[in-house]
């Protein structure tokens, strides 16, 4: 897959003093420096949704300077919600979980623009919410939601990085269009016909993936480095991870067409 940043958003990216300082350490990242930041800053994400892995996706690209994310995530938080959303707090039991989010993003970093979607991912709303970023973070728990995004950030050409966990096992894979690799339908057509939206989690595990999806999208933004021939696949059990080899699938309905791309 591609070694460079994933293209030009054209949108100002001066930096100011200020972030300059805030920024200062990741800019002695090799490769990175201020023309890194800068690209960071012009770059519009959108992260579907700020839950555990989402959350902890959206934590980590805002401390890094993301110019703009865009959250979406229905409904208010629950009690059961807790031991890994953690944007979210006790006392916002009930409360809209992207307001939450908004405001503890906010806090973190009051440079980063936030704009909150209180909708989940759906047909009719996919587009709309692909079109116009520079990339996809998605972490929803239905497989529904995560072939909507994939199918739709492979029409506009827009990078996605899928971040997905159940136990101790944590997944991820980059989707860059026209990179060479396969895209999530290749790997999953149709959703597993007995996936239930709850599944045995720890926030930690959750939290991990979210973090690796947030420096995943960073490079690809950035192209400080490339994103893995495969899916990342890491066991919390034994503490291993390993990259496994993916193909494009030539009959792929999502992104078959594209098999010629270099």
């Amino acid at each position: 897959m591609t070694a460079g940043p994933v293209g030009d958003t054209g949108r100002p990216s001066s930096l100011t003093p200020q972030e300059l300082e805030r920024y200062a350490w990741q800019q002695d990242v090799s490769g990175f420096g201020p023309h890194g930041q800068q690209r960071l800053k012009a770059a519009r994400v959108l992260v579907s949704r700020a839950g555990g892995v989402g959350g902890a996706a959206a934590t980590y690209l805002a401390a890094a300077g993301i110019g703009r994310l865009v959250i979406a995530h229905a409904g208010p938080l629950r009690l059961d919600d807790l031991n890994r959303q953690t944007l979210m707090s006790t006392a916002g039991i009930g409360r809209s979980r992207v307001e939450q989010a908004q405001e503890r993003l906010l806090a973190i970093n009051p440079e980063v623009e936030i704009d909150i979607v209180p909708e989940n991912v759906c047909p009719e709303n996919a587009i709309r919410l692909v079109a116009g970023c520079d990339l996809v973070v998605s972490a929803a728990p239905l497989f529904e939601e995560r072939l909507l995004l994939n199918r739709e950030a492979v029409r506009c050409r827009v990078p996605l990085v899928d971040a997905a966990m159940y136990d101790l096992e944590a997944r991820l894979l980059a989707v860059v269009p026209g990179g060479g690799g396969p895209c999530l339908a290749c790997l999953c057509p149709v959703p597993p016909p007995h996936w239930r939206r709850r599944f045995p989690v720890f926030g930690a595990v959750a939290g991990a993936i979210g973090a690796l999806a947030a420096m995943q999208a960073i490079s690809l933004l950035t192209g400080i480095a490339a994103a893995p021939a495969g899916m990342l696949v890491f066991d919390c059990r034994t503490m291993t991870g390993r990259t496994v080899p993916l193909g494009r699938r030539a009959d792929c309905e999502v992104c078959g067409c594209d098999a010629a791309a270099p």
